[in-house]
């Protein structure tokens, strides 16, 4: 298709393969993210992945060769105890993510192996097509040593680019970072106060060799033996040659445009904050030409994602959702979707709460009007983009109920395989449950985590008969109506059943347009439904509803 002027992602595209082919011509064509696994890594910190793929992904499915890069910051310092883990903890505070022991009961080696796994998975479920780099297997094999060697070395001229945006009161920006970099900044910030001489400012943080930690201070430092002094807060204190040092990193923002010129990157994404002045984008925009002789890349900033319901699951988790919890609740293509359908500096929001069903009446909305050929360029793109990477297609539903009546049906039958296979026959045809995941199982795990107790729906065991004893003439014979029109058992007939005994009732033809006294009556009718069927005044649907008792129960707790 014809996508120059489609889409975001196409637009992107055709920057960066311009851009490719005018500094690196032939060369395959790099694309990075950056993530810090110093906590649960949220929806917020995917965009920064999923801007890249969406970008490397059109690339790739125009026939060019495209890397995808993932930084791990593993070697970032670990900041502070979360809340809930063993204040104990305490005592790693200062060593890199990768040397601090696991939370407690978990099974993976170190604190980033157990934050870096559930993001891998879900990676892998989105189809994000990424090349992982772990900047503790980076800086301690000596991958940028010679890098190393030449910050130091020019430590001056890096001072002076950071000089151009101090204050008196020094960096202002350590508040204003990103929920993806401020553990890398806040004791990395590679700047100093004002009142400091410029000879005490060293860009290289060394890593304790006793205790781990980098609380050390840089004490003298040679530029012809490259011979490094430093001490460190709990007493110890060595010199080293730089030269063969290993065991410690870059302050972050020289070490990001190191990775610029190192890995040669065309492409990265970051947050709104980083394109305020003195930030680590701009400082870095000047320092890796002027310190490693490279180009910044194409970066567009992106915006916030929000979340709606998050506040169950923040009293739960104590923390924002991640993206295993938004893959645990909807399929992969429609999370993909919201990523892909919005210009990175528009922000949008993930719903958890019952906007997840509106979402999937969109999605699904959108699917036929695909499938009809009416869909606009960039709906198209957008949707070919969820639902497919330049690897093939993502797995679907192959038979997808709408997600609404699925959560009903779910919360109904409160998962009861037999019973949830017999309304969805009747509702759509489905004949086994399989070919309505995974679809089904993402509404059944809504239904089970997000819709709080008192919002389950259950359906009353025997009639409410103090309710049916006091109900007047009129409400008798909608009833009776109801149960005698009960035999057209669809999902179409008992939807027109239930608008329809309204009608009857006030001599009006079925094909009669709602005005707002008959709205009323029909609202009065469903509540009382709703009241001898689940004991409350609102419910699911009630066509789904009925479906769900069956035709009997229904009769019977409704005193017919």
């Amino acid at each position: 298709m014809d996508s120059a002027e489609t889409d975001w992602v196409s637009r992107f595209a055709d920057d960066v393969i311009a851009e490719a082919d005018r500094r690196a011509p032939g060369k395959p064509i790099v694309c990075a993210s950056g993530l810090s696994p110093s906590g649960p890594i949220h929806l917020g910190n995917l965009r920064e992945v999923m801007t890249p793929h969406l970008v490397a992904d059109e690339i790739r499915r125009r026939g060019r060769e495209c890397v995808h890069l993932l930084s791990w910051d593993d070697y970032d310092r670990f900041r502070r105890v979360p809340a809930g883990i063993d204040p104990s903890w305490a005592e790693h505070i200062g060593k890199p993510l990768t040397s601090v022991p696991a939370p407690p009961g978990s099974s993976y080696a170190n604190w980033a192996e157990h934050f870096k796994s559930p993001m891998t998975a879900a990676l892998a479920e989105l189809g994000v097509e990424v090349r992982g780099i772990s900047q503790t297997q980076q800086y301690t094999s000596g991958a940028y040593r010679e890098q190393i060697l030449t910050a130091v070395r020019e430590r001056a001229r890096i001072d002076a680019v950071l000089s151009r945006y101090r204050t008196k009161q020094g960096s202002q920006q350590s508040s204003q970072q990103s929920s993806q970099q401020s553990s890398q900044q806040s004791s990395q910030q590679g700047s100093r106060q004002a009142s400091e001489p410029v000879e005490d400012y060293f860009p290289y943080k060394p890593y304790c060799d006793l205790c781990e930690r980098d609380l050390t201070t840089v004490t003298a430092y040679d530029d012809e033996t490259t011979e490094l002094a430093y001490t460190c807060e709990c007493g110890f204190g060595e010199t080293v040659r730089l030269a063969e040092h290993d065991r410690g990193k870059l302050v972050w923002k020289v070490d990001w445009p190191m990775r610029w010129a190192h890995e040669g990157v065309i492409f990265e994404p970051s947050g709104v904050d980083h394109h305020s002045p003195g930030s680590a984008w701009i400082v870095g925009g000047q320092i890796v030409g002027e310190v490693f002789g490279g180009q910044q890349p194409i970066g567009p900033m992106y915006a916030f994602v929000g979340i709606t319901g998050m506040a169950k699951m923040s009293s739960s988790k104590g923390d924002v959702p991640t993206p295993s919890d938004a893959l645990a609740i909807m399929e992969a293509p429609v999370l993909r979707w919201l990523y892909a359908r919005r210009k990175p500096a528009q922000s949008f929001k993930i719903a958890f709460d019952h906007e997840i069903q509106r979402l999937y009446d969109e999605w699904d909305a959108l699917g036929r009007k695909v499938a009809a050929g009416q869909a606009q360029p960039a709906e198209l793109a957008a949707h070919n983009r969820a639902v497919r990477t330049a690897a093939g297609p993502l797995p679907a539903t192959p038979h997808p109920v709408s997600y609404r009546t699925l959560a009903s049906v779910a919360d109904i039958t409160t998962g009861h395989a037999e019973q949830t296979l017999r309304i969805l026959t009747d509702l759509d045809g489905v004949e086994t449950l399989e070919a309505a995941r995974p679809r089904l199982d993402r509404a059944q795990r809504w239904v089970d985590d997000h819709v709080p107790a008192d919002q389950r729906t259950r359906v009353r065991e025997s009639p409410d008969q103090e309710l049916l004893d006091s109900l007047g003439r009129g409400e008798r014979e909608g009833l009776r109506l109801l149960a005698d029109g009960l035999d057209d058992w669809t999902l179409e007939g008992l939807t027109a059943l239930v608008y329809g005994v309204p009608k009857l009732q006030a001599g009006l033809p079925a094909d009669t347009k709602a005005t707002p006294e008959l709205k009323t009556a029909q609202r009065a009718f469903f509540a009382l439904l709703y009241r001898l069927l689940v004991g409350r005044d609102t419910g699911p649907r009630l066509p789904t509803l009925l479906m769900a008792v069956g035709a009997d129960r229904v009769r019977k707790l409704v005193g017919a």
